[in-house]
């Protein structure tokens, strides 16, 4: 660092304090009483303005740059604006000591001896504090929210906006150490507000926003009057009693003095955003300087160390961007950087790392020694063991330890110097003198190696990777190339500053110089590109240029160099520079000259490079079929032309070396048809058709199938017409060709059938299927399309399609639920066991779901279609119990259907001696285990609730007593509970009337029959109405062994004329009243019928002995009486004789369901089907 003076002025007053313009144009000055005007680019002073009576002690700039601040010794202070006009005044009770604008809010703060100041422009007055001590400095925070203020006593007070204190910094000096100077970092990088704090105890601190102190107190030495930051915040500058302005780092390190004057420095600050800097002394002197950073640095191959700061050093890794910072806490003076050392020399001493590894890419570096003691010198170089200092003609070489081991003294100044390399402890130097002579040292040699002299001074120097060139750029700015054993100067190029040799190629060398980069090949011309800044090394494709502080690392392809190798066919050395860095474009046009060349090594490494499978797969072929022993070079080369598309050229080759099948291989390939066949001329008719066939798949493959189409079918080949036709949805080209070919093509008239089915044409298909006489598929056709009349014709015509017809059918009815029918197209099909599983899963899907009148019809339904299977002897006795038990199924869901929309439902349809009836039904019929779906205690519920209700309180009883010991629903439990209780108050017996009759012995059975639902004395099976579930007075008789069923109607229909019963009617007449008496003469009807008789006749015992009849009883039985079961076989009929013919039964000829015929004929009305069996009144067939 080294600082420049621009200009220099001197007033008749002390320079008190001084402040820039925000946009750097203007300085303004305190003097004497007056302010004093600068421009800062060249020193003229703009204007002098008074306002003050007496000294000005303070200025300060508002960051908005429309107004400034001036404070005196005459208590005032002045606000000014840019226009250099005063606007504002306002007194303290004090001399003002220290102005300063807030950053962020333009709020000015003066200080006095007293008291501090608060202004803004929307205040109309200033807000004023009272101070312990005298202030004497102070500064706001980058974002104006903190004020600090120096004391004379030697406390920092940290104020809000407001004025208010917040933190108070009480410093060990006290009042021996009084604050001259204060300032906070501008830098917005800084995570923490660092406040900067310079004292007349001689001390430099720091200290952070919470008044914490950061590092210890840095000794000055003399007394500081001034201290100011850089814009951004990297420097400090620092004046006072030495009578010089000093350069510090942020941390407080010293770097340097700016200038020196010949007395007190009361104030110094930076030209913002620049490197200016002003100085303002007691004796009115104001100097204004420009700092120069030189750059210290080192290069070594792709590792490049450079000073940051002026106190740390970054080490680069150019090829991976990777950076590290070594802080050294002091001025960096030289740098100098070899494979694994580093060395930086700082004031005192030179400190050597190491890298902790030998990895190529390891940045971790570590002190290895340190060489305490003071060097002069102009460069710095390190190698494994040793550094070299080079002070003007004289070069040192010392030891790690400090310990000088040699020495040499050139006979001019040294100008240049680089390690070239060697073994540890023996590495090489390439030095260049001012009088042009190039020498090589070994550091364990004394003796230097002249290389040759030259009549120029050399400016730059580089040797060639095999030590066998030597490049040197004089002060001429002509780069010279020399063979170093010949001393001969190979060529010679003007415009250069920098010249650098490839490290990876021998022959290529590049330099700068006049905004280009030059890069040159062997002796070939110069290839230009432009460039700013000086060239430092060249590795493969990247150049390493250092341009102003920073180096980088550029990507330069080395195209030129290689075309210029390629039009030589040097195709070995184009290959050398490729593999430096060229682009894939270059890489491929490469491969090809080579390939052209027969240098299939070359294309073969090239060919990789850009991953060209193809071209490679050719190559290979090539070299297999040379170590076959194959040497026709016109055939290689034919292929390597017809590879690149000069298919011409390709052919002629083909045809020279007498393979003309290869030519005509290609073109058919290529779909050059045209070509292919003016090659053939007039050939083979074989061929001719291959090649119409090729044709038409290339004109398939290029989407024009009609053409193909019309190709193929030419060519004969039909199935492909047919797929493509198909594929594309062309209806009627797949007619054209389905009706033109023979019956005998069976294969392609299939497809053609399948496009037809595919394509929604079911018409053309079965034509086809007909054509070809394909029955089967003509069946599945019509199941496809459910054309079913058409398959049911063609099933009546050929019987063993049946099966193939009818399941498929049956299913499509059952998914469409017409259920009737689909049971009988299984029973066509022969598929009873497929109808019984599908009523099964409905039946059960109807139970899961709480439909349980749709239960109770499958099951019906089920047992129906168990009744017919049961018709085959070997299924008989397995279907009769599956009839049964399902006929018992359907009973139990039919009446649990009733239950559940009772309890489920607000209202219900059934009158409560129905439901009465139905719950005392269903308890008695549920065996031990109860089906699926029907809930035991949603039938005792109701039975309790139409119990109570109907005045069975006994029955109501037991129901509740029943229903504790099940488990109850949420819902029922409160209503159960209080019924409960409630019975209780309810006399212990049931209403008579409710008694059930049975209607064979006339007995009265209990409501809650343990037998279930047959009479307790003579066993017989009471006979319920489906809808009201009433005993109906109907017994059940069987006939006598002999009678057959047919017989036993014809003697039933004979209905024998019976004695009737004469009853007398006599009439009396007397004076007041006229009588009538009935006089019967004749025993009652019981007495007379043989049925009655039979009935008391075979009555009795604990055993149920059924009522059996003979011919005689069937004769005397009228029509009307008897009701009669015609079950389909292997079932026998059941008949039923009726007690009261005058109340009328009515009974559903499809399930044989008994009904009061008043309630069949309403439930009929209202759903026009049987409540039961869902037989429709207009269906005559059931």
């Amino acid at each position: 660092m080294r600082a420049v003076l621009t200009w220099r002025d001197k007033a008749e007053q002390c320079i008190y304090d001084l402040a820039f313009k925000p946009d750097g144009n203007q300085l303004i000055l305190a003097a004497g009483n007056r302010l004093l005007v600068y421009d800062t680019s060249d020193g003229t002073l703009l204007q002098s303005l008074k306002g003050h009576k007496d000294t000005v002690y303070c200025v300060a700039y508002a960051k908005d740059g429309k107004r400034f601040a001036s404070g005196s010794a005459d208590k005032s202070v002045i606000i000014w604006t840019s226009k250099l006009e005063g606007i504002l005044k306002y007194t303290h009770n004090d001399s003002i000591q220290s102005v300063s604008y807030n950053p962020a809010t333009h709020q000015l703060a003066s200080c006095s001896s007293n008291d501090f100041g608060l202004w803004s422009p929307e205040q109309k007055s200033v807000s004023k504090h009272k101070s312990s001590s005298k202030i004497t400095c102070c500064s706001w925070t980058n974002d104006g929210q903190y004020l600090a203020l120096g004391m004379f006593n030697g406390i920092i007070s940290l104020r809000n906006k407001n004025g208010e204190e917040k933190v108070k910094i009480e410093r060990p000096g006290g009042s021996l150490s009084p604050i001259w100077s204060i300032c906070w970092n501008p830098s917005r990088e800084e995570r923490n507000d660092i406040l900067a704090v310079a004292d007349w105890g001689q001390k430099l601190s720091f200290y952070q926003l919470s008044g914490k102190q950061i590092g210890k107190d840095r000794p000055l030495n003399f007394d500081p009057c001034c201290i100011s930051y850089f814009t951004k915040g990297e420097y400090i500058l620092l004046g006072g009693s030495d009578k010089q302005v000093s350069l510090f780092t942020k941390d407080g390190v010293r770097l340097g003095t700016v200038g020196e004057q010949n007395s007190w420095v009361w104030t110094c600050k930076v030209k913002p955003d620049s490197n200016y800097v002003v100085v303002g002394c007691q004796d009115g002197t104001i100097s204004f300087y420009q700092l120069i950073f030189s750059t210290v640095h080192g290069l070594y191959k792709d590792r490049y160390a450079y000073r940051d700061s002026m106190t740390d050093v970054i080490v680069q890794h150019l090829i991976t961007e990777q950076k590290v910072r070594i802080k050294c806490r002091e001025l960096v003076k030289k740098i100098a950087i070899y494979k694994n050392r580093l060395a930086i020399q700082v004031p005192e001493k030179i400190i050597i790392y190491e890298l902790y590894s030998d990895d190529s890419s390891d940045m971790r570096y570590r002190v290895k020694e340190k060489i305490v003691k003071k060097f002069e010198c102009n460069l710095l170089v390190v190698c494994s063991d040793h550094i070299i200092l080079c002070q003007e003609k004289r070069l040192q070489c010392l030891s790690f330890s400090g310990v000088k081991e040699r020495e040499w003294q050139m006979e001019s100044l040294i100008r240049y110097i680089k390690v070239i390399g060697g073994p540890p402890g023996r590495e090489g130097l390439l030095v260049g003198l001012k009088n042009g002579q190039i020498l090589k040292i070994f550091v364990d040699n004394l003796f230097a190696i002249v290389l040759l002299k030259q009549a120029t001074a050399v400016r730059c120097l580089d040797m060639s990777a095999s030590r066998k060139k030597l490049a040197v750029v004089d002060e001429n700015d002509t780069c010279l190339v020399y063979d170093i054993h010949t001393k001969e100067l190979l060529f010679q190029e003007p415009n250069a500053n920098s010249v650098a040799w490839n490290t990876q190629c021998e022959d290529m060398l590049c330099f700068s110089g006049g905004g280009y980069l030059n890069i040159k090949a062997s002796t070939f011309p110069v290839h230009q590109q432009k460039l700013q800044g000086f060239v430092v090394g060249y590795n493969g494709s990247k150049i390493f240029c250092l341009h102003a502080f920073s180096i980088s690392a550029v990507e330069v392809p080395q195209s030129a160099p290689m075309y210029q190798y390629l039009e030589r066919k040097m195709f070995k050395e184009a290959y050398q520079i490729a593999c430096l860095g060229v682009t894939d474009t270059d890489w491929r046009e490469l491969a090809m000259e080579a390939l052209e060349g027969l240098e299939f090594e070359t294309a073969k490494k090239a060919f990789i490079r850009v991953r060209d499978l193809r071209y490679l797969e050719l190559i290979n072929s090539i070299e297999e079929r040379k170590k076959q022993g194959e040497t026709n070079n016109d055939l290689f080369l034919a292929d390597v032309f017809a590879y690149q598309g000069k298919f011409h050229e390709a052919a002629k080759l083909y045809k020279r070396s007498g393979h003309e099948n290869l030519a005509l291989d290609m073109y058919t390939d290529l779909r050059m048809f045209e070509y292919a066949k003016d090659f053939l001329g007039s050939g083979d008719p074989k061929e001719t058709k291959m090649l119409i066939t090729k044709q038409a798949d290339w004109a398939r493959n290029i989407n024009e199938p009609k053409a193909a189409v019309e190709m193929y079918i030419s060519a004969g080949e039909h199935v492909k017409a047919i797929e493509i036709s198909g594929d594309h949805g062309w209806i009627d080209m797949l007619i054209d060709i389905a009706r033109k070919l023979d019956k005998a093509e069976r294969e392609p008239l299939l497809m053609c059938a399948h496009y037809f089915k595919k394509l929604d044409n079911p018409g053309y298909a079965a034509e086809t299927y007909l054509k070809i006489g394909d029955l089967k598929s003509l069946v599945q056709l019509h199941v496809e399309t459910q054309h079913w009349d058409e398959a049911f014709a063609l099933g009546e015509k050929h019987p063993e399609f049946k099966e193939d017809i009818y399941m498929p059918y049956a299913q499509w009815l059952a998914e469409n639920d017409r259920f009737e029918e689909a049971q009988k197209a299984f029973h066509k099909a022969g598929r009873q066991g497929e109808a019984v599983r599908v009523l099964e899963q409905l039946s059960n899907n109807a139970v899961v779901e709480n439909r349980f009148n749709d239960a109770a019809y499958y099951y019906w339904m089920l047992s129906m279609q168990c009744l017919n299977i049961a018709q085959d002897p070997a299924q008989k006795d397995t279907m009769l119990n599956k009839f049964h038990h399902f006929q018992h199924l359907a009973e139990l869901y039919h009446c649990y259907h009733a239950i559940h929309r009772y309890t489920e439902e607000p209202f219900s349809s059934h009158r409560p001696e129905t439901l009465f009836n139905i719950s005392r039904f269903l308890l008695h019929s549920l065996t031990k285990d109860t089906p699926l779906g029907i809930s035991k205690v949603r039938t005792l519920f109701t039975l309790a609730k139409q119990s109570r209700a109907l005045g069975a309180y006994k029955l109501a009883r037991h129901a509740y007593d029943q229903l504790r010991g099940l488990y109850v629903p949420a819902r029922f439990q409160k209503s159960i509970e209080l019924d409960s209780l409630t019975i209780r108050s309810q006399p212990f017996h049931d209403n008579e009337e409710l008694v059930p009759l049975c209607y064979r012995c006339s007995t009265n059975n209990p409501l809650l029959n343990n037998l279930g639902n047959v009479c307790i004395n003579c066993r017989q099976p009471f006979v319920f109405s489906a809808s009201s579930y009433e005993v109906l007075h109907l017994v059940e008789f069987y006939l006598e062994e002999g009678i057959t069923d047919e017989e036993a109607v014809s003697l039933i229909d004979l209905e024998a004329p019976r004695h009737k019963r004469e009853n007398k009617w006599q009439e009396i007449t007397g004076n007041n009243s006229q009588t009538l008496r009935l006089d019967e003469t004749m025993n009652s009807m019981g007495d007379d019928d043989p049925f009655t008789a039979k009935l008391s006749f075979e009555q009795g015992g604990s055993e149920f002995v059924p009522v059996v009849v003979n011919r005689s009883v069937l004769r005397s039985m009228s029509r009307r009486e008897v009701l009669i079961k015609r079950w389909p076989l292997p079932l026998q009929w059941q008949y039923f004789r009726s007690f009261l013919p005058d109340a009328s039964i009515t009974m559903c000829p499809s399930c044989f369901q008994m009904f009061h015929s008043e309630d069949y004929e309403l439930l009929v009305l209202q759903h026009t089907h049987c409540p039961y069996c869902r037989r429709h009144i207009d269906d005559p067939s059931r």
